[in-house]
């Protein structure tokens, strides 16, 4: 059975002039690491919002078609209880805290807590998390006063916490530095390989690059690129919905058309890639 499948999906803000998802079709198996990409109003955080539930339940508009998550049709099962099945990590940290835990430890059982799950089944969670996560030492501190970075991975360690099967991010690392994004993506990465289903719709593509199995590109709520992200990525078609190459890809094209890269070879979306492609001239 697949984690997600996802058949003619359209959804229609209130004020919206078009659909923000149009007549979107595809299935996810478990285990998979799957990233979501495209321009600004590509449809990416609607999509997520669809995958957890928020849609339809919180969001009005026109929901039409079928969402499954782990067998569960989305429209037609409780939030309680699709909770029990996907946990879902928003783009700013600072609106997934509860604001009345005050301290780490307490911020991350509080979703327990609300799953009426008994205190030594919640303690060895909540371990678990802040070990996974990197967040033992700030177990006792107060989340308001963790960087962006840390509060990043409260949240993230919050849904870890839930272990729900599947885990959808919703551009986790837009308000992070550079070396904190790769934290996070190192700490995905990880999780995937444990047999998470892993959906995170990501603008940072060099990290979609090294830790995605598959790439889906949105274009006006339409699923226009889907495949490995060696294909999609050095795809002329990306740069036809409003995104460019990677650096290191734009790099081995510049190579390319100055004689320095390998005859007939693809060009890379990684650096190691890059690397290769020089280093055989």
């Amino acid at each position: 059975m697949p984690a997600i499948d996802i058949r003619n999906l359209s959804f229609t803000h209130p004020a919206g002039k078009r659909p923000a998802l149009d007549s979107l079709s595809l299935t996810i198996e478990p285990g998979r690491f799957t990233a979501v990409i495209g321009a600004n109003n590509a449809g990416k955080t609607t999509l997520c919002h669809a995958l957890s539930g928020v849609i339809p339940h919180l969001f009005p508009g026109t929901f039409e078609g079928r969402v499954r998550i782990c067998g569960n049709d989305i429209a037609e099962t409780p939030i309680s209880k699709l909770a029990l099945s996907v946990a879902f990590v928003m783009q700013n940290p600072e609106s997934q805290l509860s604001g009345i835990r005050f301290t780490v430890r307490d911020e991350i059982a509080f979703g327990l807590e609300n799953q009426g799950v008994d205190r030594p089944e919640m303690l060895r969670r909540v371990d678990r998390a802040l070990e996974s996560t990197g967040l033992a030492d700030l177990a006792d501190r107060s989340p308001h006063h963790l960087s962006g970075g840390q509060l990043q991975k409260v949240a993230l360690a919050a849904a870890i916490a839930v272990d729900t099967p599947v885990l959808i991010l919703d551009e986790p690392t837009t308000f992070l530095d550079p070396a904190s994004a790769t934290e996070i993506f190192a700490i995905l990465r990880r999780l995937k390989q444990n047999g998470k289903t892993i959906v995170v719709a990501e603008q940072r593509l060099d990290s979609v690059a090294l830790h995605a199995d598959r790439v889906l590109g949105l274009h006006q709520g339409r699923l226009a690129l889907d495949g490995p992200p060696e294909e999609v990525l050095v795809s002329p078609a990306l740069r036809e919905i409003g995104l460019d190459w990677t650096r290191f890809t734009r790099i081995a094209a510049l190579a390319r058309d100055k004689g320095l890269w390998q005859k007939d070879a693809p060009l890379p979306a990684t650096l190691e890639g890059t690397l290769n492609g020089l280093a055989k001239n």
